[in-house]
């Protein structure tokens, strides 16, 4: 779920927990996890964090000492560490006794008692690049590098990623670096655009209102930033497309750390920000890619064949601790293996006691029917089988072929038998058969 606001907010934390610390020793990395070491080791080193888009950065700069630099540093040069955060990827700050397990890249500080910065991934999505860079197929960010963006989008209107439905444009970060799933969400609803409109379409009316110099006035606003005040933002008094893929994910930058806590599960400032995204009475259809979509009224031509709804709710999670995962599930299973046998226990009596109730009543029935039918037999009736009723009226004809048939079979049993098989006395007129 992170998209760019989410890593904005990484990098501020990184920024507030690592001012003025000092790192030290070699960077970690666990033993499961498939991304790269990080071969960096020194003595002295501090962090600083900055994101664009859907990416950040953990800038390592050695600390040099006057007394001996040359002993200390050594021949370490400042190495910079690009993460990209998956689905589910995100930092954290603890003491080394309240390491999370899913802490897969980890700083230690040069302090007593010593703590330790992480890289915590539940579904190992996330990845991170020694001496890496910022991805070349990515756009400017949507957020800090606004005029770029803009430009970016508007002078390659002709390339074939124009011509998939709007929503899942907005998806490329080759030109929407930093917007996601429920930022597309949140910026169609407000423009009520529907999502599966030709993205050039939607687009091309942008481009003429530039052609016209209606030009956007500009403003400075201050965000709630540790380490740059003064970001350059983007005031516009008729927005459009563009311009609420830059301001929406500022608005929830504002909302700071409440909005999004991914370490303690906590969505609450968020989800009541949020208009459209998995809000009760907004439609969804998933898109050409398989992901949801949600808006409101239609949702335009390119709509995929056979697209369904999908009803995705917010699950209300429970801060977590991972010290007290273990015990936690216990007691669940505790629980479930108490309840269990008492529900089967109660089922079982419950059918036993109505099967015998239907058992009764069958033999009950079988009893009193016996006797009955054996004492209203006529001799007229004794080639009928016992089970069979007596019928009357235009029913005879039916049982005379009834007879044929029966006399057929019987003979036709006598020949292919190779032992003469005794054979009983019965009532009626079957005692004058021939034998």
């Amino acid at each position: 779920m992170p998209e760019g606001p989410e890593l904005h907010l990484a990098s501020l934390f990184v920024n507030r927990m690592c001012e003025g610390l000092v790192f030290t020793g070699a960077v970690e990395k666990s033993e499961v996890n498939k991304n790269p070491e990080v071969p960096f080791c020194c003595d002295a080193y501090c962090i600083k964090a900055q994101s664009r888009g859907k990416e950040v950065r953990l800038t390592l700069a050695p600390i040099k000492n006057d007394d001996d630099s040359k002993r200390k540093v050594g021949n370490q040069q400042p190495m910079d560490v690009v993460f990209r955060f998956g689905m589910s990827g995100f930092f954290r700050f603890t003491s080394v006794d309240e390491l999370p397990k899913h802490a897969h890249l980890r700083f230690y500080t040069n302090e007593t008692p010593c703590r330790v910065l992480s890289f915590e991934d539940t579904r190992r999505f996330g990845s991170w690049h020694p001496n890496g860079t910022w991805q070349k197929d990515r756009g400017p960010c949507v957020m800090f590098e606004y005029e770029s963006f803009r430009e970016n989008v508007l002078s390659n209107l002709s390339d074939k990623a124009f011509d998939k439905p709007i929503c899942e444009a907005l998806l490329n970060q080759k030109y929407f670096n930093g917007i996601g799933n429920y930022l597309r969400a949140e910026i169609l609803f407000r423009l009520q655009i529907p999502p599966f409109a030709k993205a050039r379409t939607v687009l091309e009316g942008i481009e003429l209102k530039d052609k016209d110099k209606k030009k956007i006035k500009k403003e400075i606003t201050v965000l709630e930033t540790t380490d740059t005040a003064g970001k350059k933002g983007v005031k516009v008094e008729n927005p459009d497309l563009l311009s609420l893929c830059h301001a929406v994910p500022l608005e929830v930058v504002k909302l700071g750390e409440n909005g999004y806590k991914p370490a303690k599960g906590e969505y609450s400032v968020l989800q009541a920000w949020m208009q459209c995204y998995s809000v009760d009475g907004m439609n969804s259809l998933s898109d050409h890619n398989g992901r949801t979509i949600w808006f409101k009224g239609d949702p335009g031509p390119m709509v995929p064949k056979g697209a369904k709804s999908r009803k995705i709710k917010w699950k209300i999670q429970k801060d977590h601790d991972y010290t007290d995962s273990k015990k936690a599930k216990k007691t669940h299973a505790d629980s479930t293996a108490v309840e269990k046998p008492g529900k089967e226990k109660d089922d079982i009596k419950k059918e036993s006691a109505t099967f015998k109730a239907q058992r009764q009543k069958k033999d009950t029935k079988r009893v009193s029917m016996k006797p009955a039918d054996e004492n209203n037999k006529s001799k007229k009736q004794g080639k009928r089988s016992s089970k069979v009723p007596p019928r009357a009226g235009a029913n005879q004809k039916k049982g005379k072929h009834v007879k044929e048939v029966i006399k057929r079979k019987s003979v036709t049993c006598r020949k292919s038998s190779t032992k003469a098989m005794p054979k009983r006395r019965s009532s009626g007129t079957r005692q004058g058969r021939s034998r």
